[in-house]
């Protein structure tokens, strides 16, 4: 099963010179739990939607073949709308972070 605290602590022991930067890790990661399942005993462990067995990629997949997120929503039904905008927000967040290069370097 995925352990966020194992990937908190790994994080804990960089050594970040931006501390907005370690906030919004640590943010994200939080509400990451909140959002997504990794496990072993589904799909072989692939992050899905939590609560489902809807891979997070799919979304992306998705999107990025210009699906709207409606049409995803109506395909996966046990996705709630709401799960969807936070793991996109989420995504947003850490991919225009002012330090996403430092970001990228540390979780490498």
């Amino acid at each position: 099963m995925f352990s966020c605290a194992e990937n908190q602590s790994k994080l804990l022991r960089m050594n970040f010179h931006n501390d907005l930067l370690w906030l919004l890790i640590k943010f994200t990661i939080m509400n990451v739990q909140d959002l997504i399942t990794i496990d072993n005993d589904i799909l072989g462990g692939q992050p899905v939607f939590k609560g489902t067995r809807v891979p997070v990629e799919s979304l992306f997949d998705h999107l990025e073949a210009g699906v709207s997120l409606d049409e995803f929503l109506a395909d996966f039904p046990t996705v709630s709308k709401e799960q969807a905008i936070a793991l996109l927000d989420i995504a947003n967040k850490l991919l225009t972070a002012k330090n996403v290069a430092q970001l990228y370097a540390t979780v490498a």
